[in-house]
């Protein structure tokens, strides 16, 4: 059960606060339903209803800053998600961004940047598709990262790169 001001993940909508609880009448009957609003687009809302176990379950509370520096520590042991079928990657791909699992993001993240790495060697870029899995895997990890770790979105790789070196690590990749 969520709360009033609780921060969650919802799905592929990145981070959002829970801004009320409230009982909507739909044809006569009381729906109870989780008001969303995400936390970089408060333009948008979203509304959940609490009964449907399928929908709330995509809600997640958001990490700790413990949570997070774990994850950050265990970027450079993480096996990539690569898959060559283009069909079976958009697929795989598609289900780790509705299921906003952190793990498969940076796994997927690495894949697509170790094979942005080749294909720019190579002269190419990525396909549109895989380019915009990147952006999308990579806009949903640093909005997160970002609230909870309190600094601006766009310092959140050299964040992640500085707390890979401290370590001794190199990068990411």
């Amino acid at each position: 059960m969520f709360q009033k001001d609780d921060m969650v993940r919802y799905g592929a909508h990145s981070v959002c606060r829970v801004v009320d609880i409230t009982v909507k009448d739909f044809n006569g009957a009381a729906v109870e339903y989780y008001v969303l609003r995400p936390v970089y687009n408060d333009t948008s809302t979203i509304y959940v209803p609490a009964h449907n176990q399928a929908l709330t379950e995509k809600m997640r509370k958001v990490l700790s800053e413990g949570e997070i520096q774990a994850l950050i520590h265990a970027m450079p042991h993480e096996e990539s998600i690569w898959i060559d079928d283009e069909e079976a990657r958009r697929e795989r791909y598609r289900e780790i961004l509705a299921g906003g699992d952190r793990a498969e993001l940076i796994r997927m993240i690495k894949a697509l940047y170790h094979h942005q790495c080749e294909q720019q060697a190579n002269g190419r870029r990525l396909h549109m598709s895989d380019d915009r899995f990147f952006k999308e895997a990579e806009k949903m990890l640093h909005e997160e990262f970002a609230l909870v770790l309190g600094i601006p979105k766009e310092q959140v790789l050299s964040y992640i790169l500085e707390q890979l070196q401290t370590e001794g690590q190199q990068d990411c990749g």
